[in-house]
């Protein structure tokens, strides 16, 4: 019992000046208080039916399906993305890791812009696509695109950051009794960083679900088709307010809910 007691003393004593809380519970009041406003003018009692609408239905179904999607490509391409990041050594590499994590600095309408300049009808990429008669701009492929682009690289600092913890001891010891490169990264090190891909997957789907400038700029806004909750946001916010603000509540439930779950504690072993 003293042990424990002297355990819970130490998780709750801190070594923090005094002085320090003061601007860290300013932080906290700034963002909050923009929060609270949007709950505090909630029209609870049509709240229900301004979700259930078939212009948010569409949205909603249309953001989760499309942020799924992204996700799940996000996986396919960022843990090797990650991987070779915290495991290889080649020239440029830091350059490489850089412009893929360009997209968390870059305004997301200007990379819209960039897809449509890369995949439009006349687009780097597109041109060479159109004969064929695939077009990509204004689809909902555009906007798993648009999400996929501004999502990546949270996925990827994710993984790589669990990879460089994880180390590379357990893959070593696996390589020296006979175990393949191939079998170490699916038998070892994916396993050994699952909490890892699971937080970048989480954090992923969150971004996507919340992504409005590089969709709007490349995929458009088209009702059941490319407009996703946080357009149907942006084009109801002066015509319903009341709508707006019970999608935009929506919006901020699932993005805390995919916070709390990406940074949640995890036990230690003992």
């Amino acid at each position: 019992m003293a042990v424990r007691a002297d355990r819970t003393r130490a998780m709750v004593t801190t070594d923090l000046p005094r002085w320090l809380w003061i601007p860290a519970a300013a932080g906290f009041a700034f963002l909050l208080i923009p929060l609270a406003a949007l709950v505090a003018r909630a029209d609870w009692g049509g709240f229900w039916g301004l979700l259930t609408s078939e212009a948010a239905l569409d949205a909603l179904g249309l953001s989760v399906r499309t942020a799924l999607v992204s996700t799940a490509l996000c996986l396919v391409i960022g843990i090797p993305l990650a991987t070779v990041f915290a495991r290889a050594r080649f020239p440029g590499l830091q350059v490489v890791r850089a412009l893929v994590l360009v997209p968390l600095v870059l305004p997301p309408v200007v990379g819209g812009i960039a897809l449509l300049y890369a995949f439009g009808r006349r687009g780097l990429v597109g041109q060479a696509l159109t004969p064929f008669g695939v077009q990509i701009p204004f689809t909902e492929v555009a906007v798993v695109m648009a999400q996929t682009f501004v999502a990546l690289p949270f996925l990827v600092m994710s993984v790589e950051g669990a990879l460089r913890s994880a180390g590379t001891r357990y893959g070593a010891v696996a390589a020296t009794l006979g175990a393949s490169p191939v079998r170490v990264l699916w038998r070892v090190t994916l396993p050994l960083i699952a909490p890892g891909i699971l937080s970048g997957a989480i954090l992923s789907f969150s971004r996507a679900l919340g992504e409005f400038g590089a969709t709007l700029a490349f995929a458009g806004s088209l009702q059941g088709v490319t407009r996703t909750l946080p357009l149907q946001v942006y084009l109801v916010r002066e015509s319903d307010s009341a709508s707006a603000v019970a999608l935009s509540l929506v919006l901020i439930v699932l993005a805390v809910a995919g916070v709390v779950l990406a940074y949640r504690p995890r036990r230690v072993a003992t």
